[in-house]
């Protein structure tokens, strides 16, 4: 049997490589991968967080960017040169002189203009092996999610920790996402464990494209190692495309939109939403649901 041609799809450009503290050999590597997945017809290139400056949290305060960094400009001029969407998959960015920096993820159109910004919500304050990153000692957290319109599809806006939170990615979803990004330098160790299963389970909840550029390495003089595996997942929950641990890599995917519709037919979860049962957590099961019980004596 034949499938109709799609409708409706987005060519997205999935990336992936070893960022580090050196900003110009950044900078040239991710316009690298932008015009080659330009090239292969990506409507959209989504960049990894941090990569454009990946150290310590204090190493990255102070090289936080402006609207007028050098780096800002060339990315804005491989949007141009290569006539697609650019998504800096978030940086630390100067929002005011006399507060801490924000991590934020910057969109350039085809035309180079600086178009919109999604600022991080949730902040990686851990403790993994050992290593702590209180981001929130350097940064502040963004006020609200971020959803608009790449190429005629309903995109949302996230950034790597954001993951862990699933009801920014409903919320995502009830507004009209129908491809939820998520740029990451995920930890080698919390990779392993939770990486995958996270983006897949984020992908099923709201029948959505999850995709997911990343940063990989751990050369002995990074900050700490990068988990890679940059990845697209399908709105039934499949693994599309895994970048695995390549240190510079790319692919072209294209998203077949229509395909949302359908598992949303068939799972209508985003309409089973009920926020009005959601009120007050009770501890008496035959209260909450109202249940004549047999009181002993």
């Amino acid at each position: 049997m034949k499938h109709p041609e799609p409708k409706r799809v987005l060519r997205v450009g999935l990336t992936q490589f070893h960022a580090t503290r050196d900003i110009e050999r950044n900078v040239e590597t991710a316009c690298r991968l932008v015009a080659r997945a330009a090239a292969e017809g990506a409507e959209l290139v989504l960049l990894p967080e941090n990569c454009l400056m990946l150290g310590s949290n204090t190493e990255m305060r102070a090289e936080a960017f402006r609207i007028d960094s050098p780096a800002l400009t060339r990315l804005s001029k491989a949007a141009a040169e290569n006539r697609v969407t650019v998504v800096l998959g978030g940086a630390k960015f100067i929002v005011d002189e006399d507060e801490r920096p924000r991590n934020r993820a910057l969109i350039f159109d085809p035309t180079g203009r600086l178009v919109g910004g999604y600022d991080k919500i949730h902040l990686f304050d851990a403790r993994i092996d050992g290593q702590s990153f209180e981001a929130s000692s350097v940064e502040q957290a963004g006020g609200g999610p971020v959803v608009l319109d790449i190429a005629g599809t309903r995109v949302g806006v996230t950034i790597c920790y954001d993951v862990r939170f699933p009801e920014l990615y409903r919320r995502l979803a009830l507004a009209g996402a129908e491809v939820i990004l998520v740029p990451a330098a995920f930890t080698r160790t919390s990779g392993r464990a939770h990486w995958e299963v996270l983006l897949r389970a984020r992908a099923i909840e709201n029948a959505v494209y999850i995709v997911a550029s990343a940063t990989i390495g751990g050369a002995e003089d990074d900050a700490f190692p990068t988990y890679g595996h940059a990845s697209v997942i399908g709105p039934w929950g499949e693994v599309v495309v895994d970048l695995g641990e390549a240190l510079e890599a790319y692919q072209v995917v294209e998203l077949n939109i229509d395909t949302i519709d359908r598992v949303r037919e068939q799972l209508p979860v985003l309409r089973g939403v009920r926020p009005d049962a959601y009120g007050a957590v009770v501890t008496d099961y035959a209260v909450a649901n109202d249940w004549e019980v047999e009181k002993s004596e």
